[in-house]
């Protein structure tokens, strides 16, 4: 390594579990990368953060004021192209607001510029181009550049929903316990009547995609309005639906017709993008800063666990989700149907990107019903017979937030230890396929559950809020646990590693919506400029 060379910090990568070089990368293939540059003024954007987020409701920017104010340099972006440029790479695309430029071009190119070796790795769940170790840039862009993603293709996330198996692969909405959207919503008590009139709610996919003859029937059948739906396309990705109903399109599906449902007349940006860390990480920025659609929440389904991501990765997210709290955008998401280990071995692995402290992490339950009521609602955990369990835990990657200083997460054996970095989930809902939502995926009228349906339900409610109030709730976990009687509190029930309790858990977090009184807490809402 030459000597002029630096490590960017958290950048270190290992194989795929289990996963074996078999090759070295084809030399002449194309690729891209995403650069992630620091932005201006550091100290003065975590005061505006910390403005927007401790206390309800926040100060907030426009997006023109944010990218006038926190935008990359330029001089940092002239650096970088000029890298670029002096080694054989192209600039694919530039977004300053982001702080995020994208490289293109081979193989042998990227390696040589970042001091990389790239591989083709063999894992069970297919192939990947990987590397091992740092990524490396010149010491004069050491204090430019945070992070390179997408070197490394990897599939980095888990699409978090699960398809009832009463019945077989996948039940019909006739037999059995399910509901429809407008249903869960009415059982949560959210406001009768309610519109979303004037929101754009984001959502993030990995893959898959959606038909609009699938919309216009599912839509027309639960007799509400058709939501305007438009497709994102992010680093070349594609609404490109798969054809199978256990595939991604599933969870396409899903969060729209959940979202559409719930927050009628909000508009619905699908922000398609590849299963890498960059991809994911660009589809997440595109929506926040996208100045045409203007999303005012964006719900997240995917994720894994932390373990799985760099350190260079996870920072990366949790600045862009500050970005987004500065914006007046609250962002939900997905806590993992994996139990308490999150798909690991054992224990406790918080899934991410719902453990970042700025976004809202989204558990599941299930629901008793009595008639139209909701009379019982407990842990979704039915590992017993491989439908999963709510994802919840302890970060092991961020700190201790101000509003949940003082909880304890307990353990299925009683012990309440005291939070010492973030606990997940927030918040919770319906979630088990067994009383699962009602959708329709590629033409099959099928059942599913996951934690992946309450991040769009909690969005759908929060755009609720926003329409009542003509104006954005923004970050809002501070108000919540300021105000936990707006949650239903779930007290029974485990996810394997923690028990459900009175007060906020490690299993439902401070629990499922009393829609009318988060809306109606959420739409005092008179939020300041920063």
């Amino acid at each position: 390594m030459n000597l002029d060379r630096h490590a960017i910090p958290g950048s270190e990568r290992e194989p795929v579990p289990g996963a074996k070089a078999v090759a070295p990368a084809d030399p002449n293939a194309s690729i891209e990368a995403t650069v992630v540059l620091k932005r201006r003024s550091p100290d003065e954007f975590g005061a505006c953060v910390r403005r927007a987020v401790d206390a309800w409701p926040g100060a907030r920017l426009s997006r023109d004021e944010f990218a006038n104010r926190f935008s990359a340099d330029p001089a940092d972006c002239s650096a970088v192209r000029a890298f670029a440029k002096a080694n054989g790479l192209q600039v694919a695309g530039e977004d300053t607001a982001a702080h995020t430029i994208r490289l293109s071009g081979t193989v042998a190119a990227f390696s040589a510029a970042f001091g990389v070796e790239l591989h083709t790795y063999d894992y069970h769940g297919g192939s990947y181009r990987g590397r091992v170790g740092s990524v490396h840039v010149p010491e004069s862009l050491a204090s430019v550049v945070v992070a390179v993603l997408g070197l490394d293709d990897r599939p980095q996330a888990s699409p978090h929903f699960r398809i009832r198996k009463a019945l077989g692969k996948v039940a019909p909405r006739a037999q059995g316990a399910s509901f429809d959207p407008v249903q869960i919503a009415k059982l949560y008590g959210f406001p009768a009547g309610a519109k979303a009139t004037g929101q754009c709610i984001a959502v993030i996919e990995l893959g898959g995609g959606y038909k609009d003859a699938d919309l216009q029937a599912y839509f027309s059948g639960l007799g509400v309005p058709v939501p305007e739906v438009v497709a994102v396309s992010v680093d070349s990705a594609q609404n490109a639906p798969t054809g199978s109903v256990d595939g991604p399109d599933g969870e396409v599906m899903l969060d729209i017709e959940v979202a559409g449902a719930v927050a009628t007349g909000a508009k619905i940006a699908v922000y398609f993008a590849p299963n890498t860390d960059a991809g994911f990480l660009d589809a997440i920025t595109a929506a926040i800063h996208d100045t045409t659609n203007k999303p005012s929440v964006i719900s997240i389904s995917w994720g894994s666990a932390e373990s799985t991501w760099t350190k260079q990765a996870t920072a990366a997210f949790d600045a862009a989700f500050q970005a987004a709290a500065t914006l007046g955008i609250t962002v939900t998401a997905a806590s993992g149907d994996s139990g308490s280990s999150d798909g690991q071995n054992s224990g406790n692995h918080a899934d991410f990107p719902c453990s970042s402290s700025y976004a809202l992490a989204c558990g599941g339950t299930k629901v008793a019903v009595s008639g139209q009521t909701l009379s019982g609602e407990t842990v979704w955990n039915e590992t017993a017979s491989d439908e999963g369990a709510t994802g919840g835990g302890v970060s092991a990657v961020f700190a201790l937030p101000a509003w949940q200083k003082g909880l304890s997460a307990t353990s299925t054996s009683g012990v309440a230890t005291p939070l010492a970095h973030r606990g997940v989930p927030d918040v919770a809902g319906n979630a088990d396929p067994e009383t699962g939502y009602a959708v329709r995926i590629d033409g099959t009228d099928t059942v599913l559950g996951g934690t992946s349906a309450v991040a769009p339900l909690w969005a759908a409610l929060i755009a609720l809020a926003n329409a009542a109030a003509g104006t954005n709730a923004g970050f809002i976990n501070a108000k919540l646990y300021a105000d936990a009687s707006v949650c239903r509190d779930i007290t029974q029930g485990n996810n394997g590693a923690f028990e459900a309790v009175k007060g906020w858990d490690a299993c439902t977090g401070l629990g499922s919506p009393n829609g009318a009184a988060v809306v109606g807490a959420l739409a005092t809402n008179k939020s300041t400029v920063l």
